[in-house]
């Protein structure tokens, strides 16, 4: 009895000394710090590995890291290293990296009927990246529900699907590599356990179409999905009250329409004449939207990048850049931020003093906060640009888009991952981590607990530009 009663005050004590002294966005990475540590030990068990296989410790911690941001870069074969319990522990990683620790803690949670503290909420809401508190358990039932059916859903469909294609020939097979796909895709993992990625796949179209829609269900947010579960139930209801989108998720599916459908033409219009050359013109059309899709956070691919043209992999390096919504499985500095800084040079040509769409006004903290992202982030992989083109003997354009896809958290490459030297694995390694947590929560990172107001102003001056 007094054990316990000692364990209780040592764990109040514990808790009252991180919420003093630490802030929401400290714990949070910290937490994703401890699952990569934890990720990484369980690499190392024999239980998920094949016999005789060996991988230095870099290797393994890239590995570790690259799981937990559900990023897809890997500088081994993984089909070679891990075994079928290995492949299902990376399955249960994507779930933790790609739909957020706090997710799946308060999921835990919520199906355990327990009571969820204050401090927990303030968690939930930065790990969700989200403004407010209210609402916060109700966005975590909703979509970690609406998460896990697509891919129970999918996973079926795809079994089924692959079994009687004959893609697989045991029922067996088709279950684990349908269930692998569906969870891959809604998670925006983009890790390859066969060797070909989805290649194999590249002329099944219904397929592609699947997997494009689930890249779209993990990427668009996880607010835009409650809010559209919403309206549905409102429309079942035929309730009077009108409803109303909020303004994040009209702007996000707007980003995300605009990019998709520019991404698109510019791949199309590229490559038609060059890779895509012996395909019908549908074919074409199919497997630009699969690259515009895919390029902005799975990773997933049905031809040898090495086969594009240079001008469209700096297409491919631009969507990763900039990644899926905020709030979502996916990295880069998001698509509300592209959209809001595209917003501000267009009210800034016009004279407006204010952003404006859709009848709201858009904060002048939102703006300041998107610049900072972008310019920062744009600083950091020229930065990684130029450092990996003095320490790798590899291309310009191969470095560029490792640099953008570890950035974004998608996984594509040129294939220079396995060469690229330990510090140029360890430089990888940390864009990844920081596409995972994003630019401003990795520069708040540093902010402290308390932070200091002077009180007073000072004068303003004009000063020239331009």
């Amino acid at each position: 009895m007094k054990i316990e009663l000692f364990l209780r005050k040592t764990q109040r004590h514990t808790q009252r000394f991180i919420t003093n002294h630490f802030t929401s966005i400290q714990i949070i990475v910290s937490y994703y710090i401890l699952m990569t540590i934890l990720s990484l030990g369980l690499f190392y068990l024999p239980v998920f590995r094949e016999k005789g296989s060996h991988v230095p410790f870099v290797d393994m911690l890239f590995m570790a890291i690259s799981t937990v941001s559900v990023t897809g870069l890997s500088t081994f074969d993984i089909n070679s290293v891990f075994n079928d319990s290995g492949i299902i522990l990376l399955e249960v990683l994507f779930q933790i990296g790609g739909l957020g620790i706090m997710m799946i803690s308060t999921a835990f949670i919520i199906l355990s009927k327990k009571r969820i503290t204050l401090r927990q909420r303030q968690l939930i809401m930065t790990d969700m990246n989200q403004p407010r508190l209210s609402g916060i358990v109700r966005l975590i039932r909703t979509t970690f529900s609406i998460l896990i059916w697509f891919q129970v859903i999918f996973g079926t469909l795809f079994s089924i699907y692959f079994y009687y294609q004959g893609y697989f020939e045991r029922w067996r097979d088709a279950i684990f590599y349908g269930f692998y796909q569906a969870i891959s895709a809604v998670t925006n993992s983009g890790f390859d356990v066969t060797g070909d990625s989805i290649k194999p796949f590249a002329h099944d179209y219904l397929f592609l179409i699947a997997i494009m829609f689930l890249i779209f269900i993990g990427g668009i947010g996880f607010p835009v999905l409650m809010e559209v579960r919403e309206w549905f139930l409102y429309r079942k209801r035929k309730e009077r009250l009108p409803f109303r989108f909020s303004l994040f998720t009209k702007l996000a599916v707007l980003a995300f329409i605009i990019l998709f459908v520019s991404g698109t033409l510019l791949i199309y219009l590229l490559e038609k004449d060059h890779l895509f050359h012996s395909s019908s013109q549908g074919v074409q059309w199919i497997n630009s939207m699969f690259y515009s899709m895919t390029t902005r956070n799975a990773g997933l691919q049905i031809h040898d990048l090495g086969n594009f043209q240079i001008t469209t992999l700096i297409v491919f390096s631009l969507l990763m850049f900039i990644g899926c919504s905020p709030s979502s499985v996916g990295g880069g500095i998001r698509t509300t931020t592209v959209a809001i800084i595209g917003l501000y040079l267009y009210s800034f040509l016009k004279s407006e003093d204010n952003i404006n769409i859709f009848g709201r006004r858009i904060d002048d903290d939102d703006v300041r906060k998107s610049v900072v992202v972008f310019m920062l982030s744009l600083g950091m992989c020229f930065f990684c640009i130029l450092f990996l083109s003095a320490t790798e003997e590899q291309s310009l354009i191969a470095i560029i888009v490792e640099v953008t896809s570890a950035f974004g958290t998608t996984g594509l490459s040129l294939g220079i991952t396995p060469d690229l030297s330990v510090i140029g694995k360890i430089t990888i390694a940390g864009l990844m981590f920081i596409g995972r947590i994003g630019m401003l929560y990795t520069l708040m990172l540093f902010v402290p607990k308390e932070t200091r107001d002077l009180g007073y102003e000072y004068p303003s001056e004009k000063i020239i530009i331009g």
